[in-house]
């Protein structure tokens, strides 16, 4: 069992919460129970050092059961250890180490997509890794992240995409005109969600959200520029009927998967 919360090893699973430590290995840190089933289940390849707690492992006997499947040794280490490789103060007996795997913008609209998120300038990582677990769970084929956005493989955003990272294509670090100019020429028409824009229910009932999608969402706090608008087909608006001076961004971004995800689905 490793012990020492300050030996080399450790010490080196730790700098993983850094991104220049995550730009020079190409490696990340995956925290918790369901982040590691998740990498198991669908990505057991990327899984280069799983670490856990005898207790936790004995707690989920499915993950012990899922990494003797993937040929995923185990290597127990005590509380103190995995407090100190962790970035949460709470990791849930486990964490991993593992290989980064972002997909080319090339790739993604070669595979003739009918729903792609793309986040422009998405600074918080909370924000980023929710629209990617929406984006998931609204069946899109694809999430693309210009080079103005977080980091993919931050811990936050990671957390916050519940492992929905292993379930479809994530492109980092795009150009913002290079993605917009592909998506137009694989036929995807071209939303942006923006509060000067249409109303969502206007673009329902007129049908336009019938046709493959790809929606661009900005910045938190700025929203995206007129540039960014230039390069669009149309600016379309949540609306907010209550006294809610604004709306979450990946709220926001939720209901505009959801709504294209139904349409495409009607």
């Amino acid at each position: 069992m490793l012990d020492n919360p300050r030996s080399p090893r450790v010490r080196a699973v730790a700098k993983l919460a850094k991104r220049d430590a995550r730009l020079e290995m190409g490696l990340f840190l995956l925290e918790g129970p369901q982040a590691v089933s998740e990498a198991l289940t669908f990505r057991p390849e990327l899984v280069v050092e799983l670490y856990a707690t005898p207790t936790a492992l004995d707690r989920y006997t499915d993950i012990a059961a899922a990494a003797i499947d993937a040929g995923v040794e185990v290597e127990f280490v005590s509380e103190e250890v995995l407090d100190a490789m962790a970035d949460t103060v709470t990791p849930q007996g486990f964490v991993a180490v593992c290989h980064q795997f972002p997909t080319s913008v090339k790739k993604i609209f070669a595979a003739g997509p009918k729903l792609v998120a793309i986040l422009e300038e998405v600074r918080d990582p909370g924000n980023a890794g929710t629209i990617i677990r929406a984006a998931d769970a609204a069946g899109a084929d694809a999430v693309i992240l210009t080079g103005r956005s977080v980091d993919l493989y931050n811990p936050k955003v990671i957390r916050s995409s519940t492992g929905s990272i292993f379930h479809l294509p994530v492109a980092i670090a795009a150009d913002l005109d290079d993605v917009l100019s592909r998506a137009k020429a694989a036929g995807l028409q071209l939303l942006a969600a923006d509060v000067k824009g249409d109303d969502l229910l206007e673009a329902r009932t007129s049908g336009l959200l019938l046709a493959p999608t790809a929606w661009l969402f900005g910045n938190e706090a700025r929203g995206l520029t007129d540039e960014n608008l230039k390069g669009v087909d149309r600016a379309v608006k949540v609306p907010i009927y209550g006294h809610a001076e604004s709306m979450n961004l990946a709220t926001a971004a939720s209901v505009c998967l959801y709504e294209s995800a139904f349409a495409q689905r009607s």
